[in-house]
């Protein structure tokens, strides 16, 4: 196996390893990384309600079964779906304020996860390593 099949191999261990131990840290709280990644986006459009299809384009890793995970967290009560004022047919999401202070204690835990990483890395070998990512993906 050559250098760059090396390197491709450890990114995607990697990535499944960081997804796996971010749902482990937030198992306590009933969440998986996925409806993790929902409020964080949910709460990023700052109380402005998104659809479905928006919310897909805008999550860390597409998933086509992201209205089985809104589902979910509106049974948690934790986002609310409402008729689209611009289109009847489709379905707005918003996050509750459940949800706002639920993602603060995530954010803490996912925040404590990372903290031990970060030292790992200086600063000029972080950014080396997102630009030689962006490289890999032609950005």
């Amino acid at each position: 196996m050559n250098n760059y099949f090396k390197a491709i191999y450890e990114i995607i261990r990697t990535g499944h390893w960081i997804t796996d131990s971010i749902t482990k840290e937030l198992k306590e709280y009933g969440i998986y990384e996925p409806q993790y990644n929902v409020l964080r986006i949910l709460r990023g459009a700052k109380g402005n309600p998104i659809s479905v299809n928006a919310i897909l384009e805008q999550m860390v890793q597409r998933s086509s079964n992201v209205t089985r995970i809104v589902d979910k967290l509106e049974t948690k009560g934790l986002v609310e779906r409402k008729l689209s004022v611009e289109d009847r047919r489709k379905m707005d999401i918003i996050i509750t304020n459940d949800g706002i202070q639920l993602l603060k204690k995530l954010d803490k835990k996912v925040a404590d996860f990372h903290k031990p990483m970060m030292t790992n890395l200086t600063a000029e070998e972080a950014d080396t390593l997102k630009q030689l990512i962006k490289k890999l993906k032609g950005e």
